[in-house]
């Protein structure tokens, strides 16, 4: 009872500070992460229509900047969503037609398509899944699955769970080569090199040696003949995308997954510190070092959170009072 009474008065005293502030009162989406848009009219399934290979712009939603990439490093835990029948049957941001009973999901940055595994970090349950659309455009989520991939995952009644995404790059690049996307060159800025000089080369026929005689040429009976061109195969292009199945796989997972409003991350401590100590003041904060190749990294995190309708709240609060760059992370 004193730790939410506790965290009922950080929210508290975040909202006495935008109300000394004047700050913009922003709409928070908690149940619904994904944003309708585009014609009020649902497009059959029976469009035609295929999609194509997207990355696209930056984008700006609700205030937040996103930068689309290629990005086959990538990996992240979170909170997933799902969405279903709002959506069923409108196009896609590469413009296929959403089907909540497919294995689907969209995503924020990953180029469309790409195929990611979805691990359930509460329960294990573990899907390969295409992403195809944008969002969740909620700041505390990192996905947005279709209906049945929720269902696969064992979390479409609860409607969130703490995930672990991973793009699968063996997939992916099979699935952007389907569409004949490949890595192109990027032209060098340096000069060419010089060609080297060309001299005149001339020939002379020399009769054959003492003792020797010159071979009679072939006959048309001896003749090589070309025989049929055989095409040669692109081998950097699949015949077709690869499969999308309903097959769960089920992972160790460990503890209960632990949730945390993460702040900011910073490459000196003292800055780190400066920031716990600020929010210490209103509840439990602290600092957890990551060390990278180059240097180390502080990362500044409030939690862990009961659950994660706590974390929403907290989140809110925190980007409101001017914490653009806060997120849920699982950990």
């Amino acid at each position: 009872m004193t730790h939410r009474r506790s965290w009922r008065a950080v929210t508290i005293f975040f909202n006495f500070l935008l109300f000394l502030g004047g700050c913009a009162e922003t709409e928070f989406l908690v149940s619904s992460a994904k944003r309708i848009s585009g014609s009020t009219e649902a497009t059959q399934k029976s469009d035609p229509t295929p999609g194509r290979y997207k990355i696209g712009d930056p984008y700006k939603i609700n205030g937040a900047w996103y930068y689309p990439k290629v990005e086959y490093g990538y990996h992240e835990t979170g909170i997933a969503s799902w969405y279903g029948p709002q959506f069923d049957g409108r196009k896609t941001a590469n413009g296929e037609i959403f089907d909540m009973n497919a294995i689907s999901a969209a995503h924020r940055t990953l180029p469309l398509p790409s195929v990611v595994r979805v691990t359930n970090l509460d329960n294990g349950r573990s899907l390969k899944v295409r992403v195809n659309d944008r969002g969740p455009f909620s700041r505390g989520r990192i996905i947005d699955m279709s209906r049945r991939s929720a269902q696969l995952l064992g979390f479409a009644r609860a409607g969130t769970a703490s995930v672990k995404v991973e793009i699968l790059p063996r997939e992916s690049r099979q699935l952007a080569a389907s569409y004949g996307q490949f890595v192109k060159i990027t032209k060098s800025s340096k000069p060419p090199p010089v060609a080297a000089p060309r001299v005149a080369v001339t020939s002379t026929s020399l009769a054959p040696p003492p003792g020797t005689a010159a071979v009679a040429p072939p006959t048309n009976d001896h003749k090589v003949v070309a025989v049929e061109t055989v095409p040669v195969r692109d081998v950097r292009r699949p015949t077709g995308e690869p499969a999308m199945d309903e097959t769960i796989k089920l992972l160790p997972v460990g503890d209960k997954p632990r949730l945390f409003v993460q702040v900011g991350a910073f490459s000196q401590y003292d800055n780190a510190n400066k920031m716990r100590a600020r929010l210490s003041l209103i509840g439990p904060a602290n600092i957890f070092q990551v060390r990278t190749r180059e240097r180390p990294f502080f990362r500044v995190r409030l939690g862990p959170l009961t659950d994660v309708a706590q974390a929403d709240t907290i989140l809110e609060t925190v980007i409101d009072a001017g914490m653009k760059d806060a997120r849920i992370v699982v950990d």
